[in-house]
């Protein structure tokens, strides 16, 4: 059995709502890189100089974070009205390379590469 301290350090947060996230704000920072779907977070981890990329490879920057605030909240309210779309799309290979694609690209500007 491998041992998982080799592979980062593991943090235990309470089993809140939102206690995953509140630990991220509070503890991310200029520079951190950050994998997340969460509009909410990503806005508020891009004020701090956080790298924040999607599972599928879309990389947020504060140019395009309002926008896709305003389609959050459409949708929250659309569902509070019970309009409820198809859900997320599915996770394609395209996504993972993508993902491999822009995680690699921002890897690199840390190794000065």
């Amino acid at each position: 059995m491998k041992d998982i301290s080799t592979y980062g350090i593991w943090k235990y947060v309470d089993s809140g709502k939102e206690a995953a996230d509140l630990f991220i704000m509070n503890h991310a920072g200029n520079g951190d890189i950050v994998i997340t779907q969460d509009i909410g977070l990503t806005s508020t981890l891009l004020l701090k100089g956080v790298h924040v990329i999607s599972p599928k490879g879309v990389v947020f920057d504060e140019s395009g974070i309002q926008t896709a605030l305003l389609f959050t909240v459409l949708n929250a309210m659309a569902r509070r009205r019970g309009v409820y779309g198809k859900g997320p799309k599915p996770f394609h290979s395209e996504d993972r390379a993508r993902f491999m694609t822009e995680l690699t690209k921002i890897l690199s500007k840390f190794a000065g590469i």
